[in-house]
C-alpha cells in the first residue's frame, strides 16, 4: 500500500488560461517561422509559397502528374475507369477555387501519352504462382472512384510564362501545391525538350513532351549530344587509336577485351583526365583543357557473344569488343529488365563507390553507413540534373553506434571563420599556416597548436593531424560552446492506466523489464527519475527522502493542471534507488482492478512540460487507449469498410494540440517518446506530433496483450534496446554544403530552426534524417563539392561534444555519368520520405502515382542517353539503377503506400513516421526483406563473423512463391523480426537437430526461439541468425512457422513479386514500365 494516499480538487482559475499573443512561429519541413537566428527568414519552402512561381533553385526533382493515365496506371494508384471520354470526378479531389474540367481533347501533351486502352490488363500476362488467401486478381476488384487527372496535376506550381487553362489552373490550394512540388520534377523546358509539330503554343501542356531521339542513319555511333540537344561537351575519356574491323571468325580468342584492364596504349597520353584534385584542393581549377569534339566512332564487325546480363543497344550496329569491354569498364552495361527474371543479386547490396581520383581521398571519405548521397557524381548544373530525372538529396545517420571514432580535446576548434566549416580531410593547406576552406574557398589562419602532432608529439605538417585524416571525428567542446551547464539526464515515465492498458497486461511487463534495467540507464551521479500515471486523474508518486514507500498524491481537475508539489517528483536515481524499485513493484498491483475508461493524454503532458522545463530531457509516454478526455482529446476517425482510399484527412492530425505542445516541449529541450500498445484506434496521426516535432521517437505494437508471446517478446527486446541505448540531450545539427548548392526541405522528427539549423533535444543512435538539395548556381568550376554535419550534443555524462561528419563528392558534366552515378537504395529512401508528404498533403493515390513516374522518367531519360529511338524493343537500365523498379514495385506494397481494406489506419501511420524518421539499412529491409533457404545450411558457402567464425552464407532470393519448395525452410529477414516458414516436407532431420522439434506438428504458434541443442546443423542455424542479428541495433524476434499455420499471412504478404492484394506482379508492373517509358 502507498503511505498517504491524499486527494488534491482544484478549480480552475480565472486568468490560469495562457494568451497565444506573442507567441513564435515555428516551421517543420519547408514551414517558415519567424523564430529564427537569422534576421531575415528562410527561403520560401514547402507549404508557405508566395503567391507567384517557385524560384528556380526550388525547382522540383521529381515527375509531375501525366494527363491520360491507363487504365493499369489508375489501378496501380488505386483509382478506377468509369468511361475513357467522360470521367467521374472527387470532389474533395482538388482546390476548391475552380471547377476542374476535362482534358482538352487536343492538348500538347496528349500525342506524348499513352491513351486510355479499357481492356489493356488483356496483354499482361498473368503471374503462374496464383493468388494468396486475400487477395484476388484484377479482374474481380471493385474499383474506387475515379478522379480527374490532366497535365497539370503532374506539374505544379505552373511557369508564370506558360498561360494555364480553366481546368488546370488551380488542382490544389496554393499552400498544397508548393508543398507537393518537392515530389515532382521541374516544370522548365530545357534545350532537350522540342514542341511537337503542328501543334500552337497556346495549347502547349506546362509540362513539356517526353524527350525522343531518331535512330542514328548510319552506322557509325555519331555525338550523342547532337540529337538530344546537349551543349558538346568534352570528351570524357580520351580517344582511341584508330580502330580497324573486327572479324570475330578470324581473331583469336585472347584478343578479347575480357580481362579488367583498359589497354594503355589506346589512350592518348596527351589528354587532361580532368580528375578531381589532390588532397585540399578543391577551390576552382583552371579553364577545362580537355578536348572536345564527337565521340570516337567504333568499327562495324560481326556481332559478337553477350554477356550474361548484358545487351547491346538496340538499333545501334554490332560493337567491337574494345567498345564492349570499354562498357564493362565503365559501368555502361545495359540490363533489359524483361529478359531478366531474377535480378536481384545473391548477396548484400553494397553502396556505389565513390572515387575522387586518389586512394587517400576515397579512404578518408565519410562512410556511406552515416552520410549517402542519392548520386555519387554531383551533376554541374540545376539543368543536367533536369535531364537525368534523379532526385538529388541526402540521408544522413549522424548519431550511429560507431566501432572507432576519434574524440579530440583541444583549446581551439579550427573553422572557417566565414561559413564556420570544421577543418576536413578535404581542405587545401596554401603553406604551413593557412589553409582554404573548401565549402566558401576563404583562406584561414592556422592557430599554433594545430601544428602539433598528439601522436608522434612534434610540430610540424599539419596534414598529420587526425581532423584532416577522418571524415568522422568527435570534438570535445570547450566553454564557448555552451549556453549553460550541461543538464543531467533526466528520465521522466508516463503512465496509462485506463481499463484497456490495464487489461492489456503491459503495466506488468514494463515494470519487470524496468526493473532488470535500471542500472544500465545512461547517466552520471546526477541523473534524475520520475514517475505520473493518468486516467480520468493525474496519479503523482513522491519519493522524498526519509520515505519507506512512495506517496501518491491525485489531481482530479485535468483541465488546468499544475505540480501538487515542487520536489520529489523528479529524484535522484542513485539515492533513491530503493524507492523507485519500491514503486515499480507496486504499480501493477496498485491498478490491478482499475474500471476508468478515460485516458488524460494531453494533461499528462502538460504536467510533464512544467515538471521538466528548467532541466530538459526525456519523456516516455507509454499509451494504450483513446485520448478522450482533457486537453487534447480525439474522437475515433476511423471507419473499417473505408481503409482502401485513406483519405487525407485521416493521415492529418484532428487538432494542432500535440504538435503546439511539442514545439514548446522542444524549446525547453524536452523531447516526447511513445509507446503506444493498443488493441484499439488510438488516433496516431495525432498523438504522434508531439513526437514528430520534439526530437523523439514512436514505437507501435498493435494488438499487444500480455498472453501473446511474440509481441511480449518485440515489446520487451525494443525497450531494452531504448532503455539502454545511447543518448544525446540538447542537441542541434547544422548541414552545410559548397557554395552553389543549397537545401531546401528537411525530413525526420525533428524542428526546423533556421534554414540549415536543425532542434533536436533529444539525439538517439536509431534516428535518421533526410534533405533534399537543388543546385543554385554553375559548378562547372570545380571539381568535387562538399556536405558537412555538425552535431553539438550533451552526453548522458554531462560532457558537451560536437560529431562532424564530411562528405565529398565529385563533379559530372555528362548525362552519362550523372545516370550511373545514381545509388539506387539512397533513391528510394529519399523517394519514400517525399512519398509520405505527398501522401498528407495531396492523397495516397497521387504519391502512388508519383512513385511509378519517377521510375518510368529515370529509365526514359536512361534511354535518352543511349539515343534509342522509340522503336527500341525491352526494358533497359544500367547496373547502378536496375533494382529500382523492384524496390518501386515493392514500396507500392509497403503498409505505409499499399492500398486496401487489410491495413489499420494506425498501422499505416506508424510505418508512415517510421519511413520518415528510420536509417537507410532498416528502410531497405522493410521494402524489401531478405529471404534465405535454411534447410540446407550445409551446403552453402561460409564467411567469418565479428568472432572469426565460420558462418554459413546461404544466398538470398527472390520474393516470390516459386523460390519456396514444401521440402524447405526458409529464413525471412523484416529488419524488425525475422520469420521461419517451415514447408511440409522437410527432412526429420532438420526439424529433430536444427528446430528440436520431434515432428511437424509439433512446431508450436507460439514458438519465438531456437533452442540451443548440441549437434551441427542447430549450431550452424544459430550462427546465421546471429550472424544476421550483429548488423542491427539489437536481436531482432524470431517467429517460427508452418506452412499451414494461421499466421502465415504474415509471411506470404512480404512476397512483394507476386500478385498481392489489389496490387501487381512484378514481372506485371515491368510490362506496364514498357509501355510508359517513352
Amino acid at each position: 500500500m502507498f503511505i498517504g494516499q491524499r486527494v488534491v480538487k482544484v478549480m480552475a482559475e480565472p486568468n490560469g488560461t495562457r494568451t497565444s499573443q506573442g507567441k513564435p512561429q515555428y516551421q517543420f519541413n519547408g514551414i517558415n517561422s519567424h523564430n529564427s537566428s537569422r534576421e531575415v527568414s528562410p527561403l520560401p519552402r514547402v507549404g508557405y509559397t508566395p503567391g507567384s512561381q517557385l524560384p528556380p533553385h526550388m525547382a522540383p526533382q521529381l515527375p509531375p502528374n501525366r494527363a491520360a493515365m491507363p487504365a493499369l496506371t489508375q489501378k496501380i494508384s488505386g483509382l478506377g475507369i468509369s468511361m475513357p471520354s467522360t470521367p467521374s470526378i472527387s470532389p474533395n479531389k482538388f482546390g476548391k477555387s475552380t471547377t476542374n474540367t476535362g482534358v482538352p481533347e487536343k492538348a500538347a501533351f496528349s500525342e506524348h501519352s499513352s491513351p486510355v486502352v479499357p481492356n489493356c490488363l488483356e496483354n499482361v500476362p498473368l503471374n503462374d504462382i496464383g493468388t494468396y488467401p486475400g487477395g484476388q486478381y484484377f479482374d474481380n476488384l471493385v474499383q474506387a472512384p475515379v478522379s480527374q487527372y490532366d497535365a497539370q496535376n503532374r506539374a505544379f506550381p505552373a511557369s508564370s510564362s506558360v498561360k494555364q487553362t480553366s481546368s488546370t489552373s488551380n488542382l490544389f490550394p496554393q499552400a498544397q501545391a508548393s508543398q507537393s512540388a518537392q515530389f515532382s520534377t521541374s516544370i522548365q523546358a530545357t534545350s532537350a525538350y522540342t514542341q511537337p509539330a503542328g501543334v500552337s503554343s497556346a495549347s502547349q501542356s506546362v509540362f513539356p513532351p517526353r524527350p525522343t531521339a531518331q535512330p542514328p542513319s548510319s552506322q557509325m555511333r555519331p555525338n550523342y549530344a547532337a540529337p538530344t540537344g546537349l551543349r558538346n561537351l568534352p570528351q570524357r575519356y580520351p580517344t582511341p587509336l584508330q580502330p580497324q574491323s573486327v572479324n570475330a571468325a578470324q581473331r583469336p580468342q585472347q584478343q578479347f577485351n575480357t580481362g579488367p584492364q583498359v589497354p594503355i596504349q589506346r589512350f592518348n597520353p596527351q589528354i587532361n583526365y580532368n580528375l578531381p584534385p589532390a588532397m585540399g584542393q578543391n577551390q576552382p581549377p583552371p579553364a577545362n583543357a580537355t578536348n572536345s569534339g564527337s565521340r570516337y566512332p567504333v568499327a562495324v564487325g560481326p556481332q559478337q557473344p553477350r554477356h550474361v546480363g548484358f545487351l547491346n543497344q538496340p538499333n545501334q550496329p554490332a560493337q567491337g569488343v574494345v567498345q564492349s569491354g570499354f562498357s564493362r569498364i565503365w559501368g555502361g552495361e545495359n540490363y533489359d529488365l524483361l529478359q531478366i527474371p531474377n535480378i536481384l543479386p545473391p548477396a548484400q547490396v553494397h553502396p556505389p563507390n565513390i572515387n575522387l581520383g586518389q586512394e587517400q581521398l576515397n579512404q578518408a571519405n565519410c562512410s556511406n553507413e552515416i552520410f549517402r548521397c542519392t548520386v555519387t557524381k554531383i551533376p554541374d548544373s540545376a539543368s543536367l540534373l533536369q535531364k537525368s530525372r534523379l532526385p538529388l538529396g541526402l540521408l544522413i545517420h549522424p548519431f550511429k553506434d560507431l566501432n572507432y571514432l576519434p574524440v579530440i580535446q583541444c583549446n581551439v576548434i579550427v573553422r572557417c571563420r566565414a561559413c564556420r566549416t570544421y577543418i576536413n580531410p578535404f581542405v587545401y593547406f596554401v603553406d604551413a599556416k593557412r589553409w582554404k576552406c573548401n565549402l566558401c574557398f576563404r583562406v584561414n589562419e592556422l592557430p599554433e597548436e594545430f601544428q602539433f602532432d598528439p601522436v608522434s608529439k612534434t610540430y610540424g605538417d599539419p596534414t598529420r593531424r587526425p581532423e584532416v585524416k577522418s571524415s568522422t571525428i568527435e570534438y570535445i567542446a570547450p566553454a564557448e560552446y555552451m549556453l549553460r551547464p550541461p543538464q543531467p539526464a533526466v528520465y521522466l515515465f508516463l503512465l496509462d492506466v485506463s481499463r484497456l492498458a490495464i487489461e492489456s497486461g503491459y503495466l506488468e511487463v514494463l515494470c519487470h523489464t524496468l526493473l532488470e534495467e535500471l542500472q544500465n540507464i545512461p547517466g552520471d551521479a546526477r541523473a534524475q527519475i520520475g514517475f505520473i500515471a493518468y486516467d480520468s486523474n493525474l496519479h503523482f508518486f513522491s519519493m522524498a527522502e526519509g520515505l519507506n514507500q512512495p506517496h501518491e498524491m491525485t489531481i482530479l481537475d485535468i483541465d488546468d493542471v499544475f505540480l501538487p508539489t515542487p520536489d520529489n517528483l523528479l529524484v535522484n536515481l542513485r539515492d533513491r534507488r530503493e524507492l523507485v524499485e519500491d514503486l515499480l513493484k507496486l504499480l501493477p498491483k496498485r491498478f490491478a482492478n482499475t474500471f476508468d475508461e478515460n485516458s488524460a493524454l494531453g494533461a499528462a503532458l502538460q504536467i510533464a512540460h512544467k515538471l521538466m522545463g528548467p532541466t530538459g530531457g526525456r519523456v516516455t509516454a507509454f499509451q494504450a487507449a483513446l485520448p478522450n478526455v482533457g486537453p487534447g482529446a480525439v474522437t475515433s476517425r476511423e471507419d473499417p469498410n473505408q481503409r482502401s482510399t485513406a483519405e487525407t484527412l485521416l493521415l492529418n492530425p484532428v487538432n494542432d494540440f500535440y504538435k503546439r505542445l511539442a514545439l514548446e516541449c522542444s524549446g525547453q529541450q524536452i523531447a516526447v517518446d511513445l509507446f503506444v500498445v493498443n488493441s484499439q484506434y488510438v488516433d496516431l496521426a495525432t498523438i504522434s506530433g508531439i513526437s514528430r516535432f520534439s526530437g523523439g521517437s514512436v514505437h507501435h505494437f498493435p494488438l499487444f496483450k500480455s498472453n501473446r508471446p511474440l509481441v511480449v517478446d518485440m515489446f520487451q527486446r525494443e525497450l531494452r534496446r531504448y532503455l539502454t541505448r545511447k543518448i544525446g540531450f540538447e542537441a542541434v545539427m547544422r548541414v552545410r554544403c559548397t557554395r552553389g548548392l543549397a537545401m531546401h526541405t528537411f525530413h525526420g522528427n525533428l524542428f526546423v530552426r533556421s534554414t540549415d539549423l536543425l532542434s533536436l533535444p533529444n539525439i538517439n543512435p536509431d534516428a535518421g534524417f533526410g534533405m533534399q538539395v537543388s543546385i543554385d548556381e554553375s559548378l562547372t568550376d570545380y571539381q568535387s563539392v562538399c556536405f558537412q554535419a555538425a552535431l553539438l550534443y550533451t552526453t548522458s555524462k554531462g560532457e558537451r561534444r560536437i560529431r562532424v561528419h564530411t562528405l565529398c563528392l565529385p563533379i559530372a558534366n555528362t548525362l552519362h555519368d550523372v545516370i550511373h552515378s545514381a545509388d539506387q537504395q539512397c533513391i528510394i529512401g529519399l523517394l519514400g520520405k517525399m512519398a509520405v508528404d505527398r501522401s498528407t498533403q495531396a492523397s495516397l493515390s497521387d504519391a502512388r502515382e508519383a512513385f511509378i513516374n519517377a521510375v518510368v522518367d529515370v529509365l526514359s531519360a536512361y534511354k535518352l542517353s543511349l539515343n534509342i529511338g522509340t522503336a527500341g524493343s525491352g526494358l533497359l537500365a544500367p547496373e547502378c539503377l536496375k533494382l529500382l523498379p523492384l524496390y518501386i514495385a515493392a514500396i507500392l506494397k509497403h503498409p505505409a503506400f499499399r492500398i486496401g481494406i487489410s491495413t489499420r489506419l494506425d498501422d499505416r501511420v506508424k510505418a508512415m513516421i517510421d519511413m520518415k524518421a528510420k536509417p537507410l539499412p532498416f528502410l531497405i529491409q522493410q521494402i524489401y526483406p531478405d529471404l534465405y533457404p535454411v534447410h540446407n545450411l550445409e551446403l552453402q558457402e561460409v564467411v567469418m563473423n565479428s568472432e572469426e567464425e565460420s558462418v554459413p552464407l546461404p544466398p538470398r532470393l527472390q520474393l516470390s512463391a516459386r523460390c519456396l519448395e514444401n521440402k524447405g525452410a526458409f529464413l525471412m529477414d523484416c529488419g524488425d523480426q525475422m520469420i521461419i516458414l517451415v514447408g511440409p516436407n522437410v527432412s526429420k532431420d532438420f526439424l529433430n537437430q536444427a528446430l528440436g522439434v520431434p515432428d511437424y506438428s509439433s512446431i508450436s504458434e507460439t514458438m519465438v526461439e531456437i533452442p540451443v541443442l548440441d549437434n551441427v546443423p542447430n549450431k550452424r542455424l544459430l550462427q546465421f541468425i546471429t550472424y544476421l542479428n550483429d548488423a542491427k541495433p539489437y536481436a531482432v524476434t524470431l517467429q517460427v512457422l508452418r506452412e499451414n499455420s494461421p499466421s502465415r499471412g504474415v509471411f506470404l504478404e512480404k512476397l512483394i513479386e507476386d500478385r498481392l492484394e489489389n496490387s501487381l506482379s512484378y514481372h506485371e508492373f515491368l510490362q506496364h514500365l514498357k509501355t510508359q517509358v517513352k
